[in-house]
């Protein structure tokens, strides 16, 4: 799926769950600290929203950015090939992030392979869903994690795992990328 399509299915969803909220731009500007501006834009496909954009709906209707991201998606298969899986992104961070196995109903657990490139520096000032489960998994390079004020640094093979309350931070300050494994478990 070419990323504009998937821009345009994401900006549609969003309007649509902001309507089935019965809200108005400035209760979800409020609500997720987001300009009524920048939401809008969003709504409309004219930006492609950042990671921490997203973040912040996500935290305001209560799922997490894989769960929304799937829901611009057809329904998932059991087997999801490398060539299907979902790529979105961050332009504006460096982030780039597949939806290895994507979340589906009845199951709890969800796969994602983050990618950030040397310099990239991503921060959420809240989890999409508090308390949720994750496993990361360095797969390749350096990656630095604040995790509610907590400063980690992990290698190649390293695994960090946690409930989330409260901020992230990811860091790539190596010269080359890094790449790691995201597992999330939903409550």
């Amino acid at each position: 799926m070419e990323q504009d399509e998937v821009d345009e299915r994401l900006a549609a969803r969003l309007a649509e769950l902001r309507a089935q909220h019965g809200w108005s731009l400035g209760e979800l500007a409020d609500r997720s600290g987001v300009s009524r501006s920048t939401l809008s834009r969003a709504e409309r496909a004219e930006i492609s929203p950042t990671a921490s954009l997203l973040n912040r709906l996500c935290a305001v209707y209560g799922r997490t950015m894989s769960q929304l991201l799937s829901e611009v998606e057809a329904e998932p298969a059991q087997l999801v090939r490398a060539a299907e899986q979902s790529v979105w992104t961050d332009g504006a961070s460096g982030f780039v992030r597949r939806s290895v196995s994507p979340p589906h109903t009845g199951l709890r657990g969800e796969l994602v392979e983050g990618r950030l490139e040397p310099g990239a520096d991503v921060a959420y000032d809240r989890p999409p869903v508090p308390g949720i489960e994750q496993h990361i998994w360095v797969l390749d390079g350096a990656l630095e994690i604040t995790v509610q004020g907590e400063e980690h640094h992990l290698q190649a093979s390293d695994c960090l795992r946690f409930r989330l309350w409260g901020p992230t931070r990811f860091r790539c300050q190596g010269r080359k990328a890094v790449r790691y494994a995201l597992v999330v478990v939903a409550r």
